[in-house]
Protein backbone atom coordinates (compact mmCIF):
# COMPACT_ATOMS: atom_id res chain seq x y z
CA UNK A 1 0.00 0.00 0.00
CA UNK A 2 1.48 3.43 -1.25
CA UNK A 3 -0.47 5.28 1.61
CA UNK A 4 1.42 8.73 1.12
CA UNK A 5 1.82 11.34 -1.34
CA UNK A 6 5.42 11.36 -3.01
CA UNK A 7 5.07 13.77 -5.25
CA UNK A 8 7.84 17.09 -5.66
CA UNK A 9 4.54 19.12 -4.73
CA UNK A 10 4.14 17.59 -1.35
CA UNK A 11 5.35 19.83 1.42
CA UNK A 12 6.77 16.70 2.80
CA UNK A 13 8.88 16.09 0.06
CA UNK A 14 9.95 19.85 0.03
CA UNK A 15 10.89 20.09 3.75
CA UNK A 16 12.79 16.70 2.97
CA UNK A 17 14.78 18.59 0.59
CA UNK A 18 15.65 21.44 2.73
CA UNK A 19 16.83 19.09 5.63
CA UNK A 20 18.78 16.90 3.41
CA UNK A 21 20.36 19.34 1.35
CA UNK A 22 22.33 20.87 4.21
CA UNK A 23 24.14 17.54 3.88
CA UNK A 24 25.30 18.34 -0.02
CA UNK A 25 26.75 21.62 1.79
CA UNK A 26 28.65 20.27 5.02
CA UNK A 27 31.99 18.67 4.80
CA UNK A 28 32.42 14.67 5.02
CA UNK A 29 33.57 14.89 8.22
CA UNK A 30 30.50 16.93 9.21
CA UNK A 31 28.13 13.95 7.62
CA UNK A 32 30.14 11.50 8.81
CA UNK A 33 29.49 12.61 12.21
CA UNK A 34 26.06 13.39 11.50
CA UNK A 35 25.47 9.87 10.76
CA UNK A 36 26.27 8.60 13.68
CA UNK A 37 24.93 10.10 15.92
CA UNK A 38 21.41 9.64 14.30
CA UNK A 39 22.27 5.71 13.84
CA UNK A 40 23.90 5.18 17.22
CA UNK A 41 25.06 8.10 19.17
CA UNK A 42 21.78 10.07 20.47
CA UNK A 43 19.83 6.11 21.28
CA UNK A 44 23.05 5.57 23.46
CA UNK A 45 22.79 8.84 24.68
CA UNK A 46 19.12 7.83 25.96
CA UNK A 47 20.37 4.76 27.60
CA UNK A 48 22.83 6.14 29.56
CA UNK A 49 20.33 8.76 30.48
CA UNK A 50 18.40 6.10 31.66
CA UNK A 51 21.05 4.36 33.59
CA UNK A 52 21.25 8.10 35.15
CA UNK A 53 17.41 8.60 36.04
CA UNK A 54 17.62 5.06 37.53
CA UNK A 55 20.61 5.74 39.69
CA UNK A 56 19.02 9.05 41.02
CA UNK A 57 15.24 7.52 41.55
CA UNK A 58 17.40 4.99 44.09
CA UNK A 59 18.55 7.65 46.30
CA UNK A 60 14.68 9.29 47.09
CA UNK A 61 13.57 8.78 51.12
CA UNK A 62 11.57 5.94 51.27
CA UNK A 63 11.15 2.30 50.07
CA UNK A 64 7.76 3.41 48.38
CA UNK A 65 9.19 6.33 46.73
CA UNK A 66 11.72 4.92 45.20
CA UNK A 67 10.34 1.75 43.88
CA UNK A 68 7.44 3.64 41.84
CA UNK A 69 9.99 5.78 40.40
CA UNK A 70 12.11 3.32 39.83
CA UNK A 71 9.17 1.46 37.82
CA UNK A 72 8.75 4.49 36.21
CA UNK A 73 12.30 4.52 34.68
CA UNK A 74 12.17 1.07 33.91
CA UNK A 75 9.22 1.79 31.71
CA UNK A 76 11.19 4.40 29.73
CA UNK A 77 12.69 1.33 28.09
CA UNK A 78 9.92 -1.22 28.00
CA UNK A 79 7.93 1.25 26.24
CA UNK A 80 10.22 1.91 23.74
CA UNK A 81 10.11 -1.81 22.86
CA UNK A 82 6.57 -2.07 22.78
CA UNK A 83 6.31 0.57 20.66
CA UNK A 84 8.70 -0.44 18.01
CA UNK A 85 6.75 -3.92 17.25
CA UNK A 86 3.67 -1.93 17.27
CA UNK A 87 5.56 -0.50 13.94
CA UNK A 88 6.07 -3.93 12.19
CA UNK A 89 2.57 -3.88 11.03
CA UNK A 90 2.51 -0.22 9.99
CA UNK A 91 5.21 -0.59 8.63
CA UNK A 92 3.63 -3.39 6.55
CA UNK A 93 0.41 -1.83 6.18
CA UNK A 94 1.47 1.62 4.40
CA UNK A 95 4.83 -0.16 2.83
CA UNK A 96 6.33 3.37 1.86
CA UNK A 97 9.74 3.20 -0.06
CA UNK A 98 12.75 5.45 1.49
CA UNK A 99 12.68 9.00 -0.07
CA UNK A 100 16.32 7.90 -1.57
CA UNK A 101 14.58 5.59 -3.49
CA UNK A 102 11.97 7.61 -4.73
CA UNK A 103 13.09 11.04 -5.56
CA UNK A 104 16.33 12.16 -7.03
CA UNK A 105 18.88 14.23 -5.62
CA UNK A 106 18.74 12.76 -1.62
CA UNK A 107 21.59 12.73 -0.36
CA UNK A 108 22.25 9.20 1.59
CA UNK A 109 24.45 9.28 4.31
CA UNK A 110 24.51 4.97 5.19
CA UNK A 111 23.71 2.22 3.92
CA UNK A 112 21.80 -0.56 4.39
CA UNK A 113 18.72 0.61 4.07
CA UNK A 114 15.99 -1.50 2.27
CA UNK A 115 12.88 -1.90 4.74
CA UNK A 116 10.17 0.70 4.50
CA UNK A 117 10.06 4.24 5.74
CA UNK A 118 7.25 4.75 7.51
CA UNK A 119 7.16 5.07 10.81
CA UNK A 120 10.86 5.72 11.88
CA UNK A 121 12.07 2.91 14.21
CA UNK A 122 14.69 5.62 15.49
CA UNK A 123 11.84 8.89 16.08
CA UNK A 124 10.18 5.60 17.81
CA UNK A 125 12.56 4.72 20.11
CA UNK A 126 13.53 8.04 21.02
CA UNK A 127 10.42 9.13 21.60
CA UNK A 128 9.10 6.47 23.81
CA UNK A 129 12.35 6.78 25.90
CA UNK A 130 11.80 10.59 26.26
CA UNK A 131 8.04 10.55 26.89
CA UNK A 132 8.78 7.60 29.46
CA UNK A 133 11.40 9.58 31.09
CA UNK A 134 8.79 12.37 31.49
CA UNK A 135 6.76 10.32 33.65
CA UNK A 136 9.61 9.12 36.32
CA UNK A 137 11.36 12.65 35.89
CA UNK A 138 10.38 15.96 34.32
CA UNK A 139 13.83 17.25 34.11
CA UNK A 140 15.19 14.14 32.45
CA UNK A 141 12.85 13.84 30.62
CA UNK A 142 13.13 17.22 29.10
CA UNK A 143 16.41 16.14 28.26
CA UNK A 144 15.00 13.02 26.63
CA UNK A 145 12.59 14.88 24.86
CA UNK A 146 14.80 17.10 23.42
CA UNK A 147 17.57 14.34 22.56
CA UNK A 148 14.65 12.56 20.64
CA UNK A 149 13.48 15.62 18.09
CA UNK A 150 17.33 15.86 17.68
CA UNK A 151 16.92 11.93 16.29
CA UNK A 152 14.82 13.10 14.11
CA UNK A 153 16.20 15.89 12.35
CA UNK A 154 18.99 13.76 11.98
CA UNK A 155 16.93 10.84 10.11
CA UNK A 156 15.84 13.61 7.56
CA UNK A 157 19.49 14.92 7.35
CA UNK A 158 20.83 11.48 6.29
CA UNK A 159 18.23 11.40 3.73
CA UNK A 160 16.62 7.83 5.44
CA UNK A 161 13.40 9.36 6.45
CA UNK A 162 10.98 11.56 5.31
CA UNK A 163 9.33 14.49 8.15
CA UNK A 164 6.24 12.84 7.99
CA UNK A 165 8.04 9.61 8.70
CA UNK A 166 9.64 11.13 11.79
CA UNK A 167 6.23 12.75 13.19
CA UNK A 168 4.82 9.14 12.45
CA UNK A 169 7.23 7.77 15.13
CA UNK A 170 6.93 10.74 17.33
CA UNK A 171 3.64 10.51 17.69
CA UNK A 172 3.33 6.12 18.30
CA UNK A 173 6.47 6.68 20.84
CA UNK A 174 4.60 9.30 22.97
CA UNK A 175 0.88 7.16 22.90
CA UNK A 176 2.75 3.67 23.44
CA UNK A 177 4.88 5.07 26.35
CA UNK A 178 1.39 7.48 27.96
CA UNK A 179 -1.39 5.53 27.62
CA UNK A 180 -0.11 2.35 28.80
CA UNK A 181 1.79 3.80 31.61
CA UNK A 182 -1.08 3.31 34.39
CA UNK A 183 -1.07 0.21 33.11
CA UNK A 184 2.77 -0.48 33.14
CA UNK A 185 2.78 1.22 36.18
CA UNK A 186 0.47 -1.37 38.23
CA UNK A 187 2.35 -4.27 37.14
CA UNK A 188 5.83 -2.77 38.05
CA UNK A 189 5.77 -0.88 41.17
CA UNK A 190 4.55 -4.07 43.11
CA UNK A 191 7.54 -5.56 41.73
CA UNK A 192 10.20 -2.95 42.40
CA UNK A 193 8.83 -2.81 45.80
CA UNK A 194 9.40 -6.82 46.14
CA UNK A 195 13.10 -6.52 44.94
CA UNK A 196 13.81 -3.25 46.84
CA UNK A 197 12.84 -5.71 50.52
CA UNK A 198 15.28 -8.75 48.89
CA UNK A 199 18.61 -8.91 50.68
CA UNK A 200 21.14 -8.73 47.77
CA UNK A 201 19.52 -7.07 44.45
CA UNK A 202 17.26 -4.38 46.76
CA UNK A 203 20.31 -1.83 45.77
CA UNK A 204 18.41 -1.75 42.39
CA UNK A 205 15.74 -0.33 43.20
CA UNK A 206 16.73 1.68 47.03
CA UNK A 207 19.57 3.52 48.19
CA UNK A 208 19.61 2.67 52.13
CA UNK A 209 22.04 4.27 53.11
CA UNK A 210 19.93 7.56 52.13
CA UNK A 211 16.83 6.45 54.56
CA UNK A 212 13.63 8.81 54.95
CA UNK A 213 13.94 12.49 54.92
CA UNK A 214 13.15 13.96 58.10
CA UNK A 215 11.44 17.51 58.12
CA UNK A 216 13.16 20.48 58.88
CA UNK A 217 13.07 22.09 62.73
CA UNK A 218 12.54 25.50 60.89
CA UNK A 219 10.64 26.75 57.77
CA UNK A 220 6.95 25.90 56.10
CA UNK A 221 6.58 22.33 56.33
CA UNK A 222 3.34 20.44 54.63
CA UNK A 223 0.57 19.33 56.03
CA UNK A 224 1.87 16.15 56.52
CA UNK A 225 5.40 17.31 58.49
CA UNK A 226 7.15 16.60 55.67
CA UNK A 227 9.43 19.45 54.28
CA UNK A 228 8.26 20.89 50.76
CA UNK A 229 10.15 19.34 47.57
CA UNK A 230 11.30 21.31 44.38
CA UNK A 231 8.19 20.55 42.02
CA UNK A 232 10.91 20.32 39.55
CA UNK A 233 12.30 17.33 41.42
CA UNK A 234 9.05 16.04 42.00
CA UNK A 235 8.36 12.51 39.50
CA UNK A 236 5.25 12.48 37.69
CA UNK A 237 4.97 8.46 38.61
CA UNK A 238 4.67 8.74 42.64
Amino acid sequence: MAGLDESGSNPDVGLLYDINGLAKDSPSWFDSAMAFVGEYGLLLALVLLVVWCWWGQRKRGTLDDAASSVAAVVWAPLAAGIAVLVNVPIRSFVERPRPFRVHRGVELLVDGKNDYSFVSDHATLAMAIGAGLFVANRKFGLVGLGLAVLEGFCRVFMGVHYPTDVVGGFALGTAVALLLSPLAMALLTPLTKMIGRSGRAGWLVWDRKVGPVAAPLTGTATQSGAASADPDERDLAA
